[in-house]
């Protein structure tokens, strides 16, 4: 019988250097579009034979003794591998429970040192680059979660394992790229659940505290002070962590900045672009030099990787570096709009989530997910 196992466990295999080829068995344009790191593509059916392909797969593994399937919900993975275990003892052979919906659901908790008597742990979503974070008062116990996904019992967990107990959730914007777990969270937690005050102009429908332009959060004896921060969205807010973090969501990453026409895309994004401009010059950039920025996304490219740094490792730059290794941040104003006109490939169904997270729809699990496969693509 086939070995099946979970995609954490096929993250943890990776992390090891375990050695097996992984094969992935969806259609070449998704396979192209996004996959796991190192897979390699042998597109095959829910329902098809093995007969003829033995040679054609042995010259796509190679020299290998493993081989670990893996497709978009593990049907056409499964069938390879069960018809590859029945023709050849060659393979140790196994197969991913649930293909790339499974690997969409890989998190890495990541403690992130910034100084004081501070604790953050970045929540790192490995398929989609999204970074959800966790922040509290070492001395009281006390935290919120900032940006948290769907997948809201990572963060409880997350939590705990620090030693913390979540007094409030924050969404810092309404997300286009994933479905937001923040007010299913703060209702499971029975606390208070916080948007931008300027969320009410996106027509959001469920209720929420407002956090107003530099208003400040009490967490323990931790101060979080909410900067507004239009460009991404209109009602974006950034995070102040006792001067030490700032929370960037998609208004700053670490080697880019969010795209703006997503929301803005009337004129392409170009009233949304100079908002982030003076966002970026006049708020982000006015920060001492050595406060450390930790952004909501990091790119995926279409192997899987991580754009900047690794997983299991905190996506982190400060505003020093920012400022001297960001080149859209050294533009003059009208060059930086004309460049945030080409953003490339908008996340995929982005209009739907957008519509999740405003509160005007509704999704059984299963549909959300369907929803979020693939990359994030919110960086300009």
């Amino acid at each position: 019988m086939v070995t099946t196992f979970s995609a954490d466990r096929l993250a943890e295999l990776r992390d090891e250097d375990a050695d097996f080829v992984l094969l992935d068995t969806r259609p070449a344009d998704s396979y192209d579009a996004w996959h796991i790191p190192e897979a390699v593509n042998f597109p095959f059916d829910p329902d098809a034979e093995l007969d003829g392909r033995l040679e054609e797969l042995r010259d796509v593994v190679g020299d290998t003794e493993r081989v670990i399937t893996v497709c978009a919900k593990g049907l056409s993975s499964g069938n390879l591998a069960t018809r590859l275990e029945s023709a050849t003892d060659e393979y140790d052979v196994a197969t991913v429970d649930g293909g790339m919906k499974g690997w969409s659901g890989v998190y890495d908790h990541v403690a992130v040192d910034v100084g004081g008597d501070l604790t953050v742990v970045q929540l790192q979503r490995r398929a989609k680059g999204c970074l959800g974070y966790v922040v509290g008062c070492a001395a009281t116990g006390e935290a919120v979660v900032v940006d948290p996904t769907a997948d809201t019992d990572e963060y409880a967990v997350a939590a705990e394992e620090a030693g913390l107990t979540v007094a409030g959730v924050i969404d810092t914007h309404v997300h286009a790229d994933h479905v937001s777990g923040g007010r299913n969270l703060a209702d499971d937690l029975a606390v208070p659940y916080y948007l931008g005050e300027r969320a009410s102009d996106r027509d959001v429908k469920y209720e929420y505290t407002p956090l107003e332009r530099n208003e400040v959060l009490e967490v323990g004896e931790r101060e979080i002070k909410a900067l507004f921060a239009p460009g991404h969205t209109s009602e974006m807010i950034d995070l102040l962590v006792d001067d030490r973090a700032l929370l960037t969501a998609d208004t700053l990453h670490v080697d880019s900045t969010g795209r703006t026409e997503l929301e803005f895309s009337d004129d392409e994004g170009q009233r949304g672009a100079r908002l982030l401009y003076e966002t970026l010059h006049r708020t982000i950039l006015a920060e001492p030099e050595s406060v450390v920025v930790l952004p909501g996304h990091v790119t995926v490219t279409a192997d899987g990787e991580f754009e900047h740094g690794a997983p299991g490792q905190a996506i982190r730059t400060t505003i020093r570096d920012a400022r001297t290794e960001i080149d859209l941040l050294g533009l003059e104003e009208n060059e930086f709009v004309d460049r945030m006109a080409d953003a490339g490939e908008k996340p995929s169904n982005y209009e739907e989530i957008i519509e999740c997270n405003r509160g005007v729809r509704e999704l059984p699990p299963e549909e959300r997910v369907e929803l979020e496969l693939g990359p994030n693509n919110c960086s300009a």
